[in-house]
């Protein structure tokens, strides 16, 4: 097996270091000496985009927003499974990982950045959401971190508080929906979607193609 090669790193003003890897043809995002993500284990990511783009509707211009952009897996599927007239806004807070995706990983998901119907914004996706006008959104996927658990940036976790949620609630359009991707089943945030009133839907999700159990899990809240 070939060695790992550090390809890119960038110190975020919160802290850590998050870094870029290829070996072998495969590459992952690592924080701190933990990885976040890896090309050969991203079959939840890709379930993800894929969801979000079979709910918006395909017979009228529709509005969904990525949270997050790693490593264009969830963009990827979206693209696929959304229809022509369809508005894809991408929130990535590290520049450098937007940068990665034009440079380095162009062959993986890089070109989906190419797009027509993708507008990429160097934010953060829960001043965004805070910020966007009522009902605006058909559909929000928020891959944020590392779900519910905030572990790169603690400011993330009031995306999942109960403030967090009515706010995620009242940026969608009726019948559209949030999905959240999640490292495991998290109880508490599940009631506090159902609290807020959403339809939530627990969706077992697998780290890749062919594994035999679902170690991840979407929750799909719909309003």
């Amino acid at each position: 097996m070939k060695p790992r090669i550090k390809l890119a790193e960038t110190r975020p003003a919160t802290g850590g270091v998050l870094a870029l890897y290829e070996q072998d043809g495969a590459y992952s995002i690592n924080f701190s000496g933990q990885e976040l993500m890896h090309s050969k284990a991203a079959a939840s990511e890709k379930l993800l985009g894929k969801l979000g783009g079979e709910s918006l509707p395909k017979d009228q211009p529709s509005r969904l927003l990525i949270g997050g952009l790693g490593l264009g897996f969830t963009l990827a599927t979206a693209l696929e499974a959304a229809g022509p007239d369809a508005s894809i806004e991408v929130l990535e807070l590290a520049p450098e990982v937007i940068d990665w995706n034009r440079e380095h990983l162009q062959e993986l998901n890089g070109k989906c950045l190419d797009d027509p119907r993708v507008q990429l914004q160097v934010a953060d996706a829960t001043a965004v959401i805070r910020k966007a006008e009522p009902e605006s959104y058909d559909c929000l996927l928020l891959d944020i971190d590392n779900g519910p658990v905030a572990m790169v940036q603690k400011g993330n976790a009031t995306l999942y508080s109960k403030s967090g949620v009515r706010t995620i609630k009242s940026v969608l359009k009726p019948g559209g929906c949030a999905i959240f991707w999640s490292a495991g089943p998290d109880e508490k945030f599940a009631a506090r979607l159902k609290q807020a009133g959403f339809q939530v839907k627990a969706i077992p999700a697998k780290v890749h193609e062919g594994a035999k159990r679902a170690a991840y899990l979407l929750y799909q809240a719909t309003k």
